[in-house]
């Protein structure tokens, strides 16, 4: 998904980084009320951000210009919003351009908007548009359709770029055959990652994900604390 360094005619780099801006300015600001008002959630944001840099870092060939791999932005999305993403994404994809030339400073703005903004909001509304559902089949459908949502932003920003002979639409429709191939197989198994991370995160971090307005805790008939999804 990372568009590579120079790999955008300028005109457009320059618009994409105009477009996420607002995105990131207003993702750090909530970062910093986040922390402010969850202080005890540090160590968690610290996490969600790792694991968006461990799994976007994954590389695989993909379409000339850009390359495939899970992206990770479905967790935090959940856990934090997606505005703490659009900051914590955007932090991310800096040090991936500088420290592993994986995707560019040109491109960043571009690469931002579509991984640390489309990829978070579209995987959020998924996780509170099945909020009768089964946690673990609305942390699949999240983190899965993360996945897919930033790729099909990408396919997009490379048709509008690049549109050849065939136009918008058939430039389109070529670069999300090419990225299916490789991306459907990772945001399956993204959304798989992400139920057992939920479910480990659960033990480990219950009460935070309690005072973040992820879970409510409950004691059940036995007088055992059982955890509830809220912000359904």
């Amino acid at each position: 998904m990372h568009i590579a360094e120079g790999f955008l005619p300028p005109l457009h780099a320059a618009a994409w980084t105009a477009v996420a801006a607002p995105f990131v300015i207003h993702g750090t600001r909530a970062i910093s009320r986040t922390i402010k008002e969850h202080p005890e959630a540090k160590l968690l944001l610290g996490a969600a951000g790792a694991f968006t840099f461990v799994l976007s870092a994954i590389k695989l060939p993909s379409v000339t210009g850009s390359s495939s791999h899970p992206t990770g932005t479905g967790l935090g999305a959940v856990i934090f919003r997606p505005p703490v993403m659009a900051a914590l994404g955007t932090i991310v994809l800096l040090f991936q351009a500088l420290l592993l030339a994986h995707g560019g400073l040109t491109t960043l703005g571009a690469n931002v908007f579509s991984m640390a903004v489309v990829g978070p909001w579209v995987g959020y509304a998924a996780f509170r548009l099945l909020g009768r559902a089964p946690f673990s089949v609305r942390i699949f459908a999240a983190m899965a359709l993360a996945n897919l949502a930033t790729y099909v932003m990408t396919a997009t920003q490379l048709a509008l770029a690049f549109p050849g002979q065939n136009g918008f639409v058939g430039a389109w429709s070529a670069f999300l055959g090419i990225f299916a191939i490789t991306q459907v197989p990772l945001a399956v198994i993204e959304g798989l990652v992400g139920v057992l991370i939920f479910k480990a995160l659960r033990s480990w971090a219950g009460p935070e994900l309690s005072a973040l307005g992820v879970f409510s805790r409950r004691r059940d008939h036995a007088g055992t604390k059982v955890d509830e999804a809220i912000h359904a």
